[in-house]
C-alpha cells in the first residue's frame, strides 16, 4: 500500500514537473504570460498556473482537519474551513446577508442588480450563476447523470438525488418547531411553515391573489387565460393543469384509497383525509386574532376572518354578486346555468345543492319507501 502511494506521489510530481518544463517555453509577454498546455487558460503568475494544473492531474494536497475533504488550492481549503468555524466575512451592503465565500456574495448581489450573465444558447433563458445554466442545459439534452443505486431512478441535480435517497432510508432531518412534523427536504419544511404563519409570498399580479407555493401561483395564472390544455377523455371537461386533471379522473374511477381510521369514510386524496380526521381529533391549531375562535385548517380560519373584514372575493360573472366562499359562489351560479348535479336515486329528481337533495330525501322519498 505504501509503495502504491509513493508511486502515485512520484507520478504526480513527475506530471507537475512536465507541466513546469513546458510552461518555461510558453511565456508570451508580461500579461497572462503563463498558460496551461492542456486547456489554454492563461495566468499572470506561475504560482497561479501551478495551482490550476492540479485540477488536470487530480492533485489535492490541502486537507481539512475537521472532515477530511481535500482541495487543490490552499485558498479553497481556507474558504471551506469557514463552514466549520461559522465565519461569514463577506457581507451584502444592500440587505446585510453574509457569506462564507466571496463568490457566493458575488452571485447573491445579482439578485439585487437583476444581472443574469449566463445565457442558454438554445432557448435564450438567462441565469445568475454558471451552475444554474449547466443544470438548465440538461433539460434540453435530457441528461440525468445522478442515479439512485437502490431503484435506478435518475436525476438532473445531485441535491435532488440526495433528497430522493432519504425516501429509501426514511431519514427526515428537517423538523417543524411548531407541530413536530418532520420532512425529507428543507424546501418542503419551508413550505409547511407557511401553514402556521399564514404567509403567502407568491402574488398574482393580475388579481392580487397570493399563494404559499410558486407552483400554485403558476397554476392559478393559467386561470386568467382561456387556455385549458388538459382534457378528460371520459367527460370532455378541460383543466388548466395536469394535477387538476389527475384529481378529476379519480371521480370517474371512484378511487378512494384513503379511509378514515375513526369513521371509515374514504377519500380520493391523502390531503382530504388529513383535513377530515381533524374533525375527529379535535385539533384546532389555527386561532383567529380578532375573536379567539379556533379552526382545524388555515383555510377555515381564512374563511372565518372574512366575517370580520367583510371581504367577498368571489364575484359572479353573470350578475356581479359577491360571496365570501368559493363554494357559495359555485352554488349561486347554478341559478344562472340551470345545472343540477345532485340526483335522487329513488325518484330521479335533480337539485342544485347537496343540502336541498338531503332535505328531499328526508321528506319526500320517505313516503315512497313507506308505500
Amino acid at each position: 500500500m505504501e509503495v502504491k502511494e509513493e508511486h502515485e506521489e512520484m507520478t504526480e510530481v513527475h506530471e507537475m514537473h512536465q507541466y513546469q518544463e513546458h510552461t518555461t517555453t510558453c511565456k508570451i509577454g508580461t500579461i497572462n504570460s503563463f498558460f496551461c498546455p492542456q486547456c489554454g487558460k492563461r495566468f499572470t503568475q506561475k504560482a497561479h498556473l501551478k495551482d490550476h494544473i492540479r485540477i488536470h492531474i487530480g492533485s489535492r494536497p490541502f486537507r481539512c482537519v475537521h472532515c477530511g475533504k481535500d482541495f487543490t488550492q490552499k485558498t479553497n481549503l481556507k474558504e471551506h474551513m469557514r463552514i466549520h468555524t461559522g465565519e461569514k466575512p463577506f457581507v451584502c451592503q444592500q440587505c446585510g446577508k453574509s457569506f462564507t465565500q466571496k463568490g457566493q456574495l458575488k452571485n447573491h448581489i445579482r439578485i439585487h442588480t437583476g444581472e443574469k450573465p449566463y445565457a442558454c444558447q438554445q432557448c435564450g433563458r438567462s441565469f445568475t450563476q454558471k451552475g444554474q445554466l449547466k443544470n438548465h442545459i440538461r433539460t434540453h439534452s435530457g441528461e440525468r447523470p445522478f442515479i439512485c443505486l437502490q431503484c435506478g431512478k435518475s436525476f438532473l441535480h445531485k441535491g435532488t438525488l440526495k433528497d430522493h435517497i432519504r425516501i429509501h432510508t426514511g431519514e427526515r432531518l428537517f423538523k417543524c418547531p411548531q407541530c413536530g412534523k418532520s420532512f425529507t427536504r428543507r424546501d418542503i419544511l419551508k413550505n409547511h411553515l407557511r401553514i402556521h404563519s399564514g404567509e403567502k409570498p407568491f402574488i398574482c399580479l393580475q388579481c392580487g391573489k397570493s399563494f404559499t407555493k410558486a407552483a400554485y401561483l403558476r397554476m392559478h395564472q393559467n386561470s386568467h387565460s382561456e387556455e385549458r390544455p388538459f382534457d378528460c377523455q371520459q367527460c370532455g371537461k378541460k383543466f388548466i393543469s395536469a394535477l387538476q386533471l389527475k384529481r378529476h379522473l379519480k371521480i370517474h374511477a371512484d378511487e378512494k384509497l384513503y379511509p378514515c381510521s375513526f369513521c371509515g369514510k374514504s377519500f380520493s386524496m391523502l390531503e382530504y383525509l388529513k383535513k377530515h380526521e381533524k374533525i375527529h381529533t379535535g385539533v384546532k391549531a389555527h386561532v383567529c386574532s380578532e375573536c379567539g375562535n379556533m379552526f382545524s385548517t388555515i383555510t377555515f380560519l381564512k374563511e372565518h376572518q372574512r366575517t370580520h373584514t367583510g371581504e367577498k372575493p368571489y364575484a359572479c360573472t353573470h350578475c356581479g354578486r359577491c360571496f365570501t366562499h368559493s363554494s357559495t359562489l359555485k352554488r349561486h351560479e347554478r341559478m344562472h346555468t340551470g345545472e343540477k348535479p345532485y340526483h335522487c336515486g329513488l325518484c330521479m329528481r335533480s337539485f342544485t345543492a347537496s343540502s336541498t337533495l338531503l332535505r328531499h330525501r328526508n321528506k319526500c322519498c320517505q313516503q315512497l319507501l313507506s308505500q
